[in-house]
């Protein structure tokens, strides 16, 4: 902000400055508070926990955890799957994302949307379409005489690649998406040929895109527990571990112990990330020159043949678990039948519903929340904006099991005040809210870096408080990106399913819970009914809050990042 709004700004009202800072402290304390009481309490239970015996505190937890063999396997299979499933999503999301990007295909809209799928369901339903296609009863095995056996380590594996791929391929495409034609120039008027401009030019200047992939996928890999559950068999790895101590045998201070191990790759593989990110360079400057696509047929045909290959076999998942709920008995009797549909099971239809109200809830509240946090942060310079902004990102290096844990350990808790939400829907909103709390602060947070302050010095000059431009000036700037985040969530709560699995009761039970359960007995139909709703229910609200935005005319904004 200029000297001379600063001083119009105490002309006009000298006890305004004075008011905007005390509305400043005292919003950016509940919002501070509010992420010490829903994200660090959590989390210190979990420590506390890990180290609570029956008489005080030791390391009998971590004695008898980490002093047997099964554990070091559990921990070896889990690095060992997440790092090959990071490979596969990573190796094959590059080739399509250079596809989408580097190439004059046709149809790149079509074919961005379908690799998008897997975003719009519960991760298991990446296993389920596997099972329907390559299990003992899939597609391959009994319809066209294979023998293929899917359970296990390579189920794991291939369902959590399937489900980290549209995640690898969003950062990866940003990565290809801008370049500078001096350099490819350059290298053909050195007699470069094609694969030697690629290796020397085009890879170096995405190392870091590649990098950031690799790690995300290898985090949402490790801890993954739909994938593991569904198509495991007798292949276990850490994030089934907790869910055996705790749910199975109510082993709360092993499951800690476990919560801890399980944070641990997280938490160094994002350091690491951020690590290699600071070294990153800009690859575009102001003197660059933008890559033109130039027409190349060979080219066309052979990205396009792999393009339309990934999209068929991300397509078939989905479609497979579709057929599925619309046939009498898989595979036993196809005939056509809506029977799954009626939802003849305990609970019925209510699983849905309630999936939907705690979506809408976890968006509403949850703009509001990341909004406040990345207003305080920027917009409202005090003391408390850096604790602020470190707190706001520290979500995305928390596995949703564990968050979830140490809300059940948090909030079961008699001498918290808090107490009175355990069981109930508003405290599973909380745990959405705060568990995907780091994008949703980084999009609104972006979107904020973007408004110019001299719509800020201008309301200065007219007189304004801080909190008339905030309500008169930036809020409306940013409500299409603040509608974005507000989707955001409301998927996120529709279909995440280790973050909320501990907090579940009879009374509370979700969707994709519920798809889970109907899995794990066998009704292998009716699971497939619920993740068909899931994805129609997500997918309607994307496309009617895209109708809304081409309304009004913000078309540009991204809804999926």
């Amino acid at each position: 902000m200029s000297e001379v709004a600063l001083l119009l700004q105490k002309q006009v009202s000298k006890g305004s400055w004075v008011n905007d800072k005390k509305v400043a402290l005292i919003v950016s304390g509940v919002v501070l508070a509010m992420m010490v009481a829903f994200l660090i309490v959590p989390i210190l239970s979990i420590l506390s926990r890990s180290f609570a015996v029956s008489d005080g505190f030791g390391l009998e937890n971590y004695i008898n955890t980490l002093g047997t063999s099964r554990i070091w396997e559990l921990g070896l299979n889990s690095v060992v799957m997440a790092s090959l499933a990071a490979s596969i999503a990573v190796s094959l999301a590059y080739a399509y994302a250079y596809a989408l990007q580097r190439t004059d295909l046709p149809f790149k809209g079509i074919l961005r949307i379908v690799i998008m799928v897997p975003l719009f369901a519960p991760s298991l339903v990446q296993a389920q379409g596997l099972i329907f296609l390559l299990g003992r009863n899939g597609v391959f095995n009994r319809f066209l005489g294979f023998d293929i056996d899917i359970y296990g380590f390579w189920g794991v594996t291939l369902a959590n690649s399937l489900y980290t791929f549209p995640y690898a391929f969003l950062i990866l495409s940003a990565a290809l998406a801008v370049s500078d034609a001096r350099l490819y120039e350059s290298a053909v008027v050195m007699g470069a040929k094609p694969f030697r401009i690629f290796r020397t030019v085009t890879l170096p200047s995405t190392r870091y895109g590649i990098f950031a992939a690799i790690f995300v996928a290898f985090s949402l890999s490790i801890t993954d527990f739909g994938n593991a559950v569904v198509i495991g068999g007798n292949f276990n790895v850490l994030a089934t571990e907790i869910y055996n101590k705790v749910i199975g045998q109510g082993q709360f201070g092993l499951g800690a112990v476990v919560g801890v191990m399980l944070l641990m790759p997280a938490v160094i593989s994002k350091l690491l990330e951020k690590q290699i990110s600071k070294r990153q360079h800009a690859q575009v400057t102001d003197q660059s020159t933008p890559l033109q696509i130039r027409p190349n047929r060979l080219r066309n045909l052979v990205f396009g043949s792999y393009a339309w290959t990934i999209a068929a076999i991300f397509l078939s998942v989905p479609l497979i678990v579709f057929v599925a709920s619309i046939v009498k008995l898989w595979p036993y009797n196809m005939a056509f039948s809506l029977k799954h549909y009626a939802f003849d099971v305990q609970n019925g239809t209510a699983p849905l519903w309630n999936s939907v109200g705690v979506a809408f809830a976890t968006a509403f509240l949850g703009v509001v929340v990341v909004a406040s946090a990345a207003i305080v942060s920027a917009k409202f310079k005090t003391v408390l904006s850096g604790p602020i902004s470190f707190l706001s990102i520290l979500p995305a290096s928390i596995p949703g099991m564990v968050l979830g844990l140490g809300y059940v350990l948090a909030f079961n808790n008699p001498s918290n005040p808090f107490n009175m939400l355990y069981g109930t829907f508003p405290l599973i909103v909380l745990l959405y809210i705060y568990y995907n709390h780091a994008q949703g602060f980084l999009i609104s947070s972006t979107s904020l870096k973007q408004i110019s302050s001299t719509f800020d010095e201008a309301s200065t000059m007219l007189g304004g408080s801080t909190l008339r431009t905030l309500f008169k000036v930036t809020l409306p700037l940013i409500w299409p990106t603040l509608l974005g985040v507000g989707v955001f969530f409301f998927m996120r709560a529709m279909v995440s399913l280790s973050a909320v699995i501990f907090l579940i009761t009879p009374q509370t039970q979700v969707a994709a819970v519920s798809v889970l359960q109907l899995s794990d007995r066998g009704a292998a139909n009716q699971a497939a009914a619920f993740s068909v709703c899931i994805m129609l229910i997500v997918i309607a609200m994307l496309l009617v809050v895209r109708l809304v935005l081409w309304l009004a005319g913000a078309k540009n904004v991204t809804l999926i990042r």
